[in-house]
């Protein structure tokens, strides 16, 4: 066997060094991608509670809304007010187990007279359910709209 031969023998493995960090490098990216994976999927499931609380504020909204309020008409009619008040709803998300649930704190107030202006706003608080001990919120969706009378 000459030189030259046993030089190549000795070419052809991987060190030692090379494998742990060839290793090393996998993990890494193999970490990073379940970790986005993780990432997403808590993304998702805050953006689903999300949507479920607008959709329970755009509620209480329109629960004001349908009120009648009518001071031109005779005997004047207003079976709104200026008010607030609060409810308590389970959030539209399909879950199993625990039902998840929000509190509408619902404001009715004058802003203008002359012509009648009044302005609904609800404010739909939510919190993320836990896993562990770490709960995430409060979470807030707002909405504010105007309303005329007689509409």
């Amino acid at each position: 066997m000459t030189i030259l031969a046993i030089h190549r023998r000795n070419q052809r493995a991987f060190t030692l060094v090379e494998v742990v960090i060839s290793l090393a490098l996998a993990v890494l990216v193999y970490g990073g991608i379940l970790k986005g994976y993780v990432i997403i999927t808590d993304q998702a499931e805050w953006s689903c509670y999300s949507l479920a609380a607008q959709s329970l504020a755009m509620q209480g909204v329109e629960q004001s809304r349908s009120a009648k309020w009518d001071p031109q008409s005779w005997p004047p009619t207003d079976e709104l007010g200026t008010t607030n008040y609060r409810t308590v709803e389970q959030l539209d998300v399909p879950i199993s187990g625990n039902p998840v649930f929000a509190t509408n704190y619902i404001s009715v107030s004058m802003v203008n007279t002359n012509p009648p202006l009044r302005m609904l706003r609800t404010d739909c608080i939510w919190y993320l359910p836990s896993r562990g001990v770490k709960t995430r919120g409060p979470f807030t969706n707002t909405v504010v709209t105007l309303r005329c009378s007689d509409q």
